[in-house]
């Protein structure tokens, strides 16, 4: 069956051709002769800020793809991730907010009790402002005594807090921490149930192109070379735990008061690749 060999990105562009939409359709192999015609390019100017995401911007542009509108994730079948070649920053792979979900575990339990005044309170935002923002892995206990376990035995990626794992400078933060919550495990655990996160996998990451990006500088303007790309197929859920255990995959709090920018899981640079059970270089010359 042709839809078993071709896979298509479906990539809506709003064109001003009368009141019509016109859709492009990329299928796999195309998408890729794509990314060899943006590797011709060279060297393209960033026009899209100095955040971590500008890389990803500028390739939507150059793909035709309406940002925030990633079509190849609509297909359930691709993902596309796009990084700097120099970066410490961590990719993201998904935003999933813990269980028990009517708990709502972030605004309601880690702010206001686990939070500390924002530092921006009384300037930017109310003198009331809190925050909780940690990113945290499953080997180092973060300096405010946060980390992930890894239960297999009863399938869950769980976020434990250890007093004694504090640092000092965090003290007066500690004291607060044992009058409004106490200061044992959390009770009850936020946590992901490998069943939920499969699901969230299988429709996010099942097959993924990863494309990195050289930088540099002139006259303080960025410019990205497009210049590898790795086509990433079958995620493995057990890969994934192994990532976690090494501390290679981070879940990330970022909360005010005021908002919650959401809970992500991300992952250590190049570190991706050991996700998948399938990984191929394009070759781009």
């Amino acid at each position: 069956m042709v839809l078993k060999i071709l896979i298509f990105f479906k990539i809506l562009m709003y064109l001003c051709v009368g009141n019509e939409m016109e859709e492009k359709i990329y299928t796999k192999e195309s998408l890729i002769s794509e990314f060899k015609e943006i590797y011709k390019k060279g060297w393209i100017r960033n026009t899209r800020g100095k955040n971590h995401g500008a890389v990803g911007n500028i390739l939507e542009d150059l793909l035709g793809i309406k940002e925030n509108n990633l079509p190849i994730s609509n297909t359930n079948e691709w993902e596309l991730k796009a990084q700097r070649n120099n970066t410490n920053s961590l990719t993201t792979l998904f935003h999933f907010e813990p269980s028990p979900k009517a708990l709502k575990f972030v605004p309601k339990i880690f702010l206001p009790k686990y939070g500390w005044p924002h530092k921006e309170a009384g300037e930017k935002y109310s003198l009331t402002e809190m925050s909780f923002r940690q990113t945290i892995n499953g080997v180092n206990a973060t300096d405010r005594g946060f980390k992930i376990n890894v239960d297999r035995q009863n399938k869950k990626i769980l976020i434990s807090f250890d007093k004694n794992l504090v640092a000092l400078k965090h003290s007066d933060w500690l004291t607060a921490v044992g009058k409004n919550a106490g200061l044992g495990e959390l009770s009850p655990q936020p946590y992901w149930g490998f069943d939920d996160l499969l699901y969230k996998v299988g429709t996010k990451l099942l097959n993924c192109f990863y494309i990195i990006a050289k930088t540099k500088k002139e006259e303080n303007i960025e410019y990205f070379w497009y210049d590898k790309v790795y086509m990433l197929k079958k995620f493995s859920f057990e890969n994934f735990l192994n990532q976690i255990e090494l501390g290679n995959v981070y879940i990330d709090f970022d909360a005010r008061t005021g908002h919650n920018h959401g809970t992500k899981f991300r992952i250590k640079q190049k570190t991706i690749l050991n996700l998948y059970s399938e990984k191929k270089t394009i070759n781009l010359e």
